[in-house]
């Protein structure tokens, strides 16, 4: 056996094109890079229309990854696999790939990958790591081919991931996105080998998830009556525009996400960001209003308001609600961009702040304890039911609830901080994460979005354990890319934003740091842009010339399109 170096094969250039002989070779060249991959001698394993995929009898989770790889490599080749159930004790026959579980394998997600003349036998520790095995699998052979039979070459891939957190997330209180996108969505994240969708589900400009026992919250607080054009002009488009989730549909999506070893995180941003829940219930705010779903981007002086228990009873019945929809281990709850302002004029804020002997100090103002006391109160309703919180990187400010997770969005200093501090944290550097930013400095040629720029290669770069020791590092879960919606309004721009710098985020979660390196990445980024354009996905061209405004224009002038019709 001779492992490989991480250099494109010779002749491996079939990814990027569609395949027309009677035979074509798979590739393990694939993103994420593998652990390890060690090719044999050996004669490969010929993969055509009478392959069978083999599953152990009486477990329906292999039996679904089974009907999963079918699926993938019906895309792929037209070829129709069937698979078949094995009683405990039988060998599948020759010529068949066969999914099993092996526990022998240290990672719960890592998967064993091992590739004979007679038979593929993809072993992980747990079904989860069997569908990362044929993630692998799915994107080592074309993205199509008419060839009758796919060689795959012989020998074994061992491999598990770097982080046990590999997230996306999605803003939709900006705007919103209908369930079937939502589903496409994480369709791209089982792609990546993603384990974990971040769904930001309630904004200033919109809430978007049912709450039964407050119907205004979708009845008033999911609808704005008009949108501003451009970025915070003084010109509106006087467009009523809107949308929600019923609990249905989000325990459809929760469903549909786990089907695909896709843990969604619901988040309910508290206690700023809540403009929409305040036009809803006014009696909420620290002023009593009148209110508006708010028509604007940006950071708003309005938010809860701490002092009145009502607001605090509202948090708790909400979460109750937002937990049964939800099964993750975690609950965002937000904590940012909440101003302080009017809590320092409000009698019930200071009120509370006196009750609860909330004291300011050189680097935090009483108004930060207060915030602190929200987060806690919450934290410890949610620890009560068996959940725990995650947070934005502003929960530092103040006391930080003792069991909070933080995700350290501006730079990485707040996520250092946290992990000297003992706290997990979640890397979502805006630096390197935010794909609402430019892809370009040449941002004539891109869809009009917020600003910034985080080209490909920066997000490859990122290392979510830097300036950390050993020790330290450990509490780094993972990392995560965020994309804010405020001038993102279309599914299609959506996708324009992601691809192809989710692959590049792919890497930094699942591949080891000692072996990413960025020239290799973008040679084998070719299969995987093969994969988006068979599938009709709208990426940006990752390597086109900048001032060559024709070659761009097929991807950004249908963007563009949308920027007055949406209103932006």
């Amino acid at each position: 056996m001779r492992k490989l170096t991480h250099m494109l094969l010779a002749g491996t250039l079939v990814l990027a094109c569609s395949s027309c002989g009677v035979e074509t070779t798979a590739n393990y060249q694939v993103i994420p890079l593998p652990q390890e991959v060690a090719l044999s001698q050996e004669s490969p394993f010929n993969l055509n229309a009478g392959t069978i995929i083999a599953y152990p009898e009486n477990n329906e989770l292999l039996k679904r990854n089974a009907k999963f790889l079918a699926e993938y490599i019906s895309q792929s080749t037209g070829h129709t696999l069937q698979t078949e159930a094995l009683a405990p004790g039988s060998e599948a026959p020759k010529g068949a790939i066969t999914l099993g579980l092996d526990p022998a394998i240290r990672n719960r997600e890592g998967y064993v990958l091992t590739v004979k003349a007679d038979r593929v036998t993809l072993n992980g520790q747990t079904e989860n790591g069997v569908f990362y095995g044929i993630q692998t699998l799915r994107k080592s052979i074309p993205a199509e081919t008419k060839a009758t039979s796919i060689l795959l070459p012989a020998g074994s891939i061992q491999d598990e991931p770097r982080f046990s957190y590999r997230g996306m997330h999605l803003d939709v209180g900006r705007h919103f996105f209908p369930i079937e996108f939502i589903k496409k969505y994480i369709d791209l994240l089982a792609l990546h080998n993603m384990n974990t969708f971040h769904w930001h589900l309630t904004e200033d400009q919109g809430w978007r998830i049912e709450i039964k026992k407050y119907p205004k919250l979708t009845e008033i607080g999911a609808w704005r009556d008009r949108t501003v054009i451009g970025r915070n002009t003084e010109e509106y488009d006087n467009t009523r525009y809107g949308g929600f989730y019923t609990q249905e549909q989000a325990n459809e999506i929760v469903k549909y996400a786990e089907e695909r070893y896709i843990t969604v995180i619901p988040e309910v941003d508290l206690p700023g960001h809540m403009l929409a829940a305040l036009a809803a219930y006014p009696e909420m705010g620290c002023t009593g209003g009148p209110y508006e779903v708010c028509p604007r981007w940006g950071v708003f002086e309005d938010v809860l308001c701490i002092g009145n228990e009502k607001s605090m009873q509202f948090l708790e019945d909400v979460m109750a609600e937002i937990i049964d929809i939800f099964p993750s281990k975690y609950i965002h709850i937000g904590g940012d961009e909440a101003p302080r302002t009017r809590w320092e004029k409000c009698p019930k804020c200071q009120a509370r702040i006196r009750t609860e002997k909330l004291k300011s100090d050189k680097n935090h103002t009483a108004e930060d304890r207060l915030q602190s006391y929200c987060m806690t109160r919450i934290e410890k309703f949610l620890n009560s039911k068996g959940r725990r919180i995650i947070g934005w990187d502003e929960i530092l400010e103040g006391d930080v609830a003792p069991n909070a997770t933080v995700m350290s969005w501006r730079g990485s200093a707040g996520g250092i901080k946290a992990a000297q501090l003992g706290h997990d944290v979640i890397m979502t550097p805006n630096d390197y994460c935010y794909f609402d930013y430019y892809q370009s400095e040449d941002t004539r040629h891109e869809p009009f979005a917020i600003g910034g720029f985080v080209p490909l290669e920066k997000v490859y770069s990122l290392n979510p354990t830097a300036s950390l020791t050993e020790e330290q590092a450990k509490h780094i879960l993972g990392a995560q890319a965020n994309l804010w919606t405020e001038y993102i309004p279309t599914s299609e721009q959506v996708e324009y934003m992601v691809l192809p710098r989710m692959a590049a985020l792919a890497e930094v979660q699942w591949t080891q740091q000692e072996k990413k390196d960025y020239t290799n990445f973008t040679t084998r980024l070719a299969g995987l842009i093969s994969l988006y354009r068979r599938d009709g996905l709208n990426y940006r061209e990752p390597f086109r010339q900048q001032a060559d405004s024709t070659a761009t224009a097929v991807s950004y002038t249908h963007l563009r399109a949308h920027e007055t019709s949406a209103h932006l």
